[in-house]
């Protein structure tokens, strides 16, 4: 194990992001303890200045952080959490922490996340469980995987259309469509977007 820099109170900074879209959700402190029971119960455990003691996240609220992984930074005086965020990550029940501006102005991010497609992903996933009348997912589901593969096909076809025509509007319409009918495909074989993310990853 490294040899952490702990402060002067016996304190590290700790910085929390979202495992799967890399959103910075929060910052705390952790003692070597917290640090511990962490690695230990796979729950982020950290500690409260405030209070002078240790506390689980998510022990009062539910809103529960499983730790994916740890990192530490080069001069080895402050930790990366990556974790799986249950429910919001702030007290004011934002996902983040980080949601205002220097004006104090609430912000909302226009910027492209893949945490896009996991919230698309998780409701096809929920309408498998619990399917609801009139889903066109749910369809998709009854017909079977014959029937999302010609779809998946016919929504390529159009792309290709779209690109053809040289029409933006077009390629970015039916390539969202694509990938739509892409993640229902996804599902039904057994993939997750984040087996795709790591499948990219090793062709940078």
């Amino acid at each position: 194990m490294l040899n952490l820099k702990f402060d002067e109170n016996g304190l590290i900074p700790v910085v929390v992001q979202d495992w799967r879209t890399n959103a910075v959700l929060m910052q705390a402190y952790m003692n070597a303890e917290s640090l511990k029971l962490t690695q230990e119960t796979g729950k982020a455990t950290y500690y409260s200045r405030s209070r002078g003691k240790l506390w689980v996240k998510g022990e009062e609220s539910g809103h529960f952080q499983a730790v994916k992984e740890i990192s530490v930074d080069c001069d080895e005086d402050c930790l990366l959490l990556k974790v799986e965020q249950v429910g919001a990550a702030c007290h004011t029940n934002n996902f983040s922490c980080f949601y205002r501006n220097l004006e104090g102005e609430e912000v909302v991010s226009t910027l492209p996340n893949p945490a896009v497609l996991y919230d698309v992903y998780d409701v096809i996933c929920d309408r498998l469980i619990h399917p609801k009348e009139g889903s066109y997912t749910n369809y998709l589901f009854d017909k079977g995987i014959d029937k999302m593969c010609k779809k998946v096909g016919e929504e390529a076809a159009e792309v290709i259309i779209g690109a053809k025509n040289r029409s933006k509007d077009e390629v970015r319409y039916e390539a969202a469509d694509l990938i739509f009918h892409l993640l229902v495909l996804m599902k039904e074989t057994g993939v997750a977007p984040q087996d795709i993310f790591a499948e990219l990853q090793k062709r940078r």
